[in-house]
């Protein structure tokens, strides 16, 4: 099913991916609230990401700006109402009124409760799903001209895993990152770290809060290194590398998932 917050292609198989920050636009009755213009709102989301969830033949895409709802936080923080929720950021002109956070959340719930609805009939499918969570970071927040973020402090692509059992899903992750950190990236190898900068957020949280045993959320933050993230300029040949980094890695889980719904031994994998 799809809505005006989020789009949706339904496939075989056990993966999903998902960039529901990929949206930018906004509902009319909540656009002249804003006091952030529209290069402010793209600086903080994460365009582009909705083309690499074709690694995996389930795919959700966000459509609304996460500044009208943002799906990867807990529901009393999905509407940014202080500058504390939002980078520091004055979000709004005139406050939203409280009708109009009701619709927003209202279309949260909706999310969560279809995307219960999506991982119950892919179990009944599969067995266990892996969920591929995209999203961007920004490392130049002093400015066009000023120093990218510390490298030792920002990988390149950090997996965050922090609220999985590591124990039962080792096999998935110890293969995504192995994929990703064998590919040729131009010629170069990519900086793929775990639990340095981001942990994974909501979507993964809750996925596992409530299927703990057979949904794996891999939530995967790219810094922006395939594109400049103060004017938004696509650097084509990067952007294309990663996705084809991402693709190689998504082939490898699915390997793993095979071989483990075959009855292969985990500690075989």
């Amino acid at each position: 099913m799809n809505s005006p917050i989020w789009q949706a292609a339904y496939g075989d198989g056990p993966l999903v991916a998902c960039a529901i920050h990929a949206g930018h636009n906004l509902r009319p009755e909540l656009a002249g609230l804003f006091r952030l213009d529209d290069q402010q709102r793209l600086y903080e989301e994460d365009p582009y990401t909705g083309e690499w969830t074709s690694i995996a033949p389930t795919r959700i895409i966000g459509r609304r700006s996460r500044f009208e709802v943002d799906l990867n936080r807990p529901r009393d923080k999905a509407v940014y109402q202080r500058p504390e929720d939002a980078w520091g950021l004055e979000v709004w002109r005139t406050p939203p009124p409280p009708d109009a956070v009701e619709r927003s959340l209202a279309a949260y719930d909706e999310f969560y409760c279809q995307w219960n609805t999506v991982l119950k009939r892919l179990l009944e499918r599969n067995g266990r799903v892996v969920v591929l969570d995209l999203h961007s970071y920004n490392h130049r927040r002093q400015g066009p001209d000023g120093p990218p973020a510390e490298p030792g402090e920002n990988p390149e692509i950090n997996l965050g895993t922090r609220s999985l059992d590591r124990g039962r899903w080792s096999p998935v992750i110890e293969r995504f990152l192995a994929e990703l950190r064998s590919y040729d990236y131009l010629g170069e190898s990519l900086d793929v770290r775990e639990n340095v900068k981001f942990f994974g957020g909501h979507l993964a949280q809750w996925t596992h809060a409530h299927f703990p045993e057979s949904v794996c959320v891999l939530a995967v933050e790219v810094k922006k290194i395939f594109m400049d993230e103060w004017t938004g300029q696509l650097d084509q040949a990067r952007f294309d590398a990663i996705h084809q980094a991402l693709d190689q890695a998504a082939a490898g889980i699915r390997d793993v998932l095979l071989d483990w719904n075959r009855g292969v031994s985990i500690d075989q994998i």
